[in-house]
């Protein structure tokens, strides 16, 4: 197969230890934070309203955390967790429909759990099988010190109790829409984690998303070959240390 410009871009903006994608902030170039359209008429909306669902308060009270309490996660909430990210919520007509969405109902995104501290669950790297609600062993032993070398030296993942993993089967989405893949695979990666933070604050617990990685670093843990399927997005989870919320 021929490399379009959705594979190129993948390559293209991968970190490397020899090479991070970006460069100096010209802070004297830095573009607007907004965008406005100062010469048009500007209606004033209402307040936010507070309808008082517990929505609206996980929406208000959502954080960054990025500081852990010496707590493990238990299997019940990574369980929650794991279906609220990208769960079946029912089968009907042939179809499975799913927490979170997806463009084409092609669902292109796996998870993976890279486990620190979760109570009856050995360390190690999972693979979340949606269709049967369990976990894969992948790789076995305490690899959160390999995860944050991985994460530009974040050492948050090796001291979150869990960190979550996910990665891309682009043939999946492409086979498709082609190129244009590629962009829709990130929107998907982005529904699945604002499911979970969300999900883990109606735990009680705090996440961090994270897009800062050595992408074949990651690739490398996870046993996955970083062109047909390769890291999009990781979040750490856990219960937040006392003043830790940003």
């Amino acid at each position: 197969m021929s490399d379009g410009a959705g594979r190129e871009f993948q390559r293209m903006t991968k970190h490397r230890r020899d090479r991070l994608v970006g460069g100096h902030m010209d802070w004297d170039r830095k573009p607007d934070t907004y965008k406005e359209h100062a010469d048009r008429p500007r209606m004033p909306l209402p307040e936010p309203g507070h309808p008082g669902s517990s929505l609206d308060d996980l929406l208000r009270r959502r954080r960054s955390v990025r500081r852990f309490a010496d707590e493990a996660v238990t299997a019940e909430d990574l369980s929650y967790i794991l279906w609220a990210c990208m769960g079946i919520t029912r089968r009907g007509g042939g179809h499975e429909f799913r927490t979170a969405p997806s463009a084409g109902a092609l669902y292109p995104v796996e998870t993976y759990v890279a486990v620190n501290d979760v109570t009856g669950l050995a360390p190690g790297i999972y693979h979340y099988s949606i269709r049967h609600h369990a976990l894969e062993s992948i790789r076995k032993g305490h690899l959160g010190e390999e995860l944050a070398r991985a994460a530009l030296d974040q050492g948050m993942c090796a001291k979150a109790p869990v960190a979550f993993i996910w990665t891309a089967v682009f043939e999946r989405c492409r086979w498709k829409y082609g190129e244009r893949a590629y962009r829709y695979v990130y929107l998907d990666a982005g529904h699945i984690a604002q499911n979970l933070a969300l999900a883990s604050l109606s735990l009680g617990l705090g996440s961090c998303q994270i897009a800062a990685t050595f992408d074949d670093e990651v690739n490398e843990l996870l046993g996955v070959d970083g062109e047909e399927e390769s890291v999009l997005y990781m979040s750490v989870v856990g219960r937040p240390e006392k003043g830790a919320n940003d």
